[in-house]
């Protein structure tokens, strides 16, 4: 099959088109999936730099959001078929432990995420657990479905779960531009909140508020806390950061007596220097974040199916261009994913 290869950890150089790669087979419990399109995410690019404690054996596939078709199920796999529309769930779990049994696949021990250690879509084909797939919502092209499946599930269990938002909520998202903030951006507007957030250009704040943003700051012109306080002096009740070290220490300011960090990525750095006082006396909650429960993306697929969130693709390039689609992805100058069209 042809596929996108890691050879090696570091810039996008060490990216390679491989025309003959194995294609792999699926197990008894699996399927394989003929991949269409493979959203870009930010651990793509720091599983390549080996940036992360995780360092997938070499070659590897990157690739964590994957929308196709079933090629081949395995001989255990009931009621999937070959020939259907599909998105692949990004976590990968045991299924056996309690934590997976308990529906919190995502503290599973051995939890991992497709394309992190596992072998991903930059490829015509990848196999997953059947447990794994999801029938592909069907007023979304592929490129979209594979647009949402990482960032909203991240949002969600932090906005939700985490952050327990209600109506009237007001949430500060951090680089509301991202594939993550746009996703924050709507879900939180779901849910009926105030939201304020941030980003570097007119341009891009235009288009927060046509996803509904009700306040954008562009971080380059405005003391992002002192904005805050001065629409609410008390502060707001949820703030999601998946920034790092530049904006954590701001975030725990702009938050109200009570309130709550939920936090994830980082763009920034890994180290933050935090007064802890303000955290007790203020009674401020910290909530970690890694992906969610595999079952929510079920029912995000069904808030996709309905309207009531939509797909945002700031630029389709071909897999044979993953290179460039890297580079593009660094440089910021995107709103919202990128994605690779399989061919």
């Amino acid at each position: 099959m042809k596929a996108v290869v890691l050879k090696g950890f570091g810039g996008v150089e060490k990216l390679e088109l491989v025309e003959d790669f194995p294609t792999p087979e699926p197990k008894e419990d699996e399927v394989l999936v003929r991949v269409r399109a493979v959203a870009l995410n930010h651990l793509d690019i720091w599983v390549r730099m080996g940036a992360l404690a995780v360092k997938p054996e070499l070659p590897h596939i990157l690739g964590s959001d994957v929308s196709g078709v079933v090629e081949k199920v395995g001989s255990l796999v009931k009621d999937i078929d070959a020939g259907e529309e599909v998105i692949v769930a990004p976590g990968l779990s045991c299924g056996r432990c309690y934590d997976c049994q308990n529906g919190e696949d995502n503290h599973c021990r051995n939890y991992d995420i497709l394309g992190l250690a596992s072998r991903g879509g930059y490829a015509q084909y990848v196999c997953v657990p059947a447990r794994n797939i999801i029938r592909k919502p069907k007023n979304l092209t592929f490129e979209e479905a594979a647009s949402y499946p990482l960032t909203f599930l991240t949002v969600w269990n932090a906005l939700v779960e985490k952050g327990g938002i209600k109506p009237h909520s007001r949430v500060l998202i951090w680089g509301g531009s991202s594939g993550v903030g746009v996703a924050a951006i709507q879900v939180a507007k779901l849910f009926g909140a105030f939201v304020i957030t941030t980003v570097g250009s007119e341009e891009k704040a235009e288009r927060c508020r046509e996803l509904g943003a009700d306040v954008v700051l562009n971080h380059y012109e405005k003391d992002v806390v002192k904005e805050v306080r001065s629409l609410f002096r008390e502060g707001v009740d949820i703030v999601v950061d998946h920034v790092g070290s530049a904006t954590f220490e701001k975030s725990i300011s702009s938050l109200r007596k009570g309130g709550v960090l939920t936090f994830f990525g980082t763009t920034t750095g890994s180290e933050a220097k935090v007064d802890i006082r303000h955290l007790f006396v203020r009674e401020i909650a910290l909530k970690g974040v890694y992906m969610g429960r595999r079952a929510t993306l079920f029912k995000i697929t069904e808030l996709f199916e309905r309207g009531l969130l939509k797909p945002v693709v700031d630029r389709v390039f071909p897999l044979e261009e993953a290179a460039e689609a890297h580079r593009y992805l660094e440089s910021s100058r995107h709103f919202g994913k990128v994605v690779l069209r399989v061919d």
